[in-house]
């Protein structure tokens, strides 16, 4: 093969190539047409997601807590739920996140181990969870025995479910006694009680405790509900955009009173 046969057999080769590869960046538009691709690289095998990391979709991030609020100054108050977690627990959840509040759950821990994710959930929502007993047993009059028993069980229920130790407690129907002061201070605990009760437990019906709510609340008070009764969850919204429109503003129980609660200590009202 001479010379000039030779290039001019390379210089077809190098064109195949090219057209070739250009080829192979068209694909059908959405008219039935040919549209050029942006991409070089060979095309994702049909049925394949995208990987991590290469715009597949991510889960939204939790609702980011607001900015420290001086309640000295502010009209602070703190919703508080007792007796979850329950399947009503998220129905609540979303209504907090919808409206960037913050509560304080106090959790049985019974109930914590049973629903770990909504515990879970909770934390990573910014909320506050405590200690409400195991078994939603009266402190006040139990044994040493018994109230270890209670207040470690769910220690560890919640530190298993969200990595989270509680410092709160709230002793079930209020009942404490030197006996339990005593232990809340060794375990680094205090015990927190309320200012407003609904009475939902009582009364299930929405508009009473909504009611009841807005006629109790003041500036530094302590809000006691239950998140197991979907007739208090139904509650909520309004309540939250009546204290809102009356310039409160939502806060954990520790953000309440400062970050500064003593071990043992009884905290009612700020």
């Amino acid at each position: 093969m001479d010379g000039p046969d030779l290039v001019r057999r390379v210089a077809a080769g190098v064109l195949a190539v090219a057209v070739s590869g250009w080829l192979s960046t068209l694909s059908y538009g959405a008219g039935g047409g040919l549209t050029a691709s942006a991409s070089t690289g060979p095309a994702p095998k049909a049925g394949k997601r995208p990987a991590a990391g290469s715009g597949a979709a991510k889960p939204s991030a939790p609702v980011r807590a607001p900015l420290p609020v001086d309640c000295a100054r502010a009209k602070c108050v703190a919703l508080t739920f007792d007796d979850g977690p329950t399947e009503s627990t998220a129905t609540l959840l979303d209504i907090l996140a919808a409206r960037r509040v913050r509560a304080t759950f106090f959790l049985i821990g019974q109930n914590a181990a049973e629903h770990p994710e909504l515990v879970r959930r909770e934390v990573e929502a910014g909320h506050e969870i405590a200690n409400h007993s195991y078994t939603h047993a009266d402190l006040g009059r139990a044994s040493e025995e018994k109230v270890m028993s209670e207040l470690t069980r769910t220690q560890e229920a919640v530190q298993r479910a969200s990595g989270v130790t509680p410092v709160l407690l709230r002793p079930p129907y209020g009942s404490t006694s030197r006996r339990l002061t005593s232990i809340t201070r060794r375990m680094n605990m205090a015990q927190i009680l309320w200012t407003v009760d609904p009475l939902d437990w009582a009364v299930r019906n929405s508009r009473s405790v909504e009611r009841r709510v807005m006629k109790a609340a003041a500036p530094g008070n302590v809000v006691l509900m239950h998140d197991i009764h979907p007739t208090t969850v139904a509650a909520v919204p309004r309540i939250i955009d009546r204290l809102a429109a009356r310039g409160f503003v939502f806060v954990t129980v520790t953000e309440l009173f400062g970050g500064r609660l003593t071990p043992g200590k009884k905290y009612v009202q700020r």
